[in-house]
C-alpha cells in the first residue's frame, strides 16, 4: 500500500507534468476562434444565378438529379438518408460550427443530421499512405498556423483534406461531386481583420467532376451571448424517408410505406410470403 507520503510526490508529480504540458501551448499565439459561430447566407455553394463548373458529364448527371427532385424524389442528397453532409457540405453550417483550438490538433464541430467532426492535424505530421488512412465522410486533414503580417502571432489556419468515401454532395440541390472520391479540398480559416466577430472560410475543391478548380468564400458570424445554446441532432428520430434499393420511399403516419413520387413501383418482396 501506498504511504501518504508517496501519494503525495506522486499527485504533485502528476501536476507539475500537467502545468509545464499546458504551459507548452501558448494560447495567445493563436486567433480567437472560441465560441458558436453560424453561417451568413443560405447553406449552398449555388448562388441565384450561379452555374457550377461542371465537366459535361457530371452536368447532364446533374440535371437528371434535378429531374429527380422536381418528380418528387431525393436526387443526390445522402444526408435526406441520414448519411453525414461530409466535405465540403458540412462547411455550409447548417448548423452552428465550434472550433477547439489544441496544440497538434484543431477540431471543428457540428451538429446537422447527427453530431459530426473534423479533426484537423497541425503537428507536422506527413500525409500517410492509403493504406494507412480510412476514409470518411469528412476525410483526412492536414493544417498548418501562419503568422502573415510577422508579428508572432498566428492569423490563419490553412487545411488540406484527402481521403474521403462517399456518397457525398456540395449541397441539397444534390450538386455533384465524382464517384470516386478522390477530392482534394484546401481552405484558408481567418477572421476578418476589420471584425473579430466574422469568419471567413475560404474553401478550393478539387474534384474529377469540376472542369477547373472551384473556390468559394463562406462566412460566418460569432454568437454574441456568452453562453449559446447547442442542440444535438439525431436525424433518424423523425426521417420519414427510407430507401430501398436505390428507391425512396416515405414513411406515412400511420407506418405505412407511401411511394415518393408518381407511377413510382414499389419495393420488390421478394423474401416475404406473398399473399394468395
Amino acid at each position: 500500500m501506498l504511504n501518504r507520503s508517496s501519494i503525495g510526490a506522486f499527485v504533485m508529480l502528476t501536476l507539475c507534468t500537467s502545468f509545464s504540458g499546458a504551459q507548452a501551448f501558448d494560447e495567445s499565439k493563436y486567433p480567437d476562434f472560441k465560441g458558436q459561430w453560424s453561417r451568413v447566407g443560405a447553406p449552398r455553394w449555388l448562388g441565384r444565378g450561379d452555374k457550377a463548373p461542371l465537366t459535361p458529364e457530371y452536368q447532364a448527371y446533374y440535371q437528371a438529379i434535378l429531374a429527380d427532385q422536381a418528380a418528387g424524389g431525393t436526387g443526390n442528397w445522402p444526408s435526406a438518408f441520414c448519411i453525414p453532409q461530409g466535405m465540403p457540405a458540412m462547411m455550409n453550417l447548417f448548423d452552428p460550427m465550434e472550433i477547439v483550438v489544441t496544440a497538434d490538433t484543431t477540431y471543428i464541430l457540428i451538429s446537422h443530421i447527427n453530431d459530426s467532426y473534423r479533426r484537423i492535424y497541425t503537428d507536422g505530421r506527413e500525409w500517410p499512405s492509403p493504406g494507412e488512412v480510412e476514409p470518411t465522410y469528412a476525410g483526412y486533414s492536414i493544417g498548418r498556423w501562419i503568422d502573415e503580417d510577422g508579428n508572432g502571432k498566428y492569423d490563419m489556419l490553412e487545411i488540406e483534406t484527402r481521403y474521403f468515401k462517399g456518397p457525398r454532395a456540395f449541397e441539397s440541390t444534390g450538386l455533384p461531386l465524382h464517384q470516386d472520391n478522390e477530392s482534394i479540398i484546401t481552405e484558408r480559416i481567418y477572421l476578418d481583420k476589420s471584425d473579430p466577430d466574422t469568419l471567413w472560410d475560404d474553401i478550393t475543391v478539387y474534384d474529377h467532376a469540376l472542369s477547373r478548380p472551384w473556390t468559394l468564400h463562406k462566412q460566418a458570424v460569432r454568437t454574441k451571448s456568452p453562453r449559446p445554446v447547442w442542440y444535438s441532432e439525431v436525424c433518424s428520430e423523425h426521417n420519414a424517408i427510407l430507401r430501398v434499393g436505390k428507391e425512396a420511399y416515405f414513411l406515412s403516419a400511420d407506418g405505412f410505406l407511401m411511394p415518393s413520387k408518381k407511377d413510382q413501383p414499389p419495393p420488390d418482396p421478394r423474401y416475404f410470403n406473398q399473399r394468395k
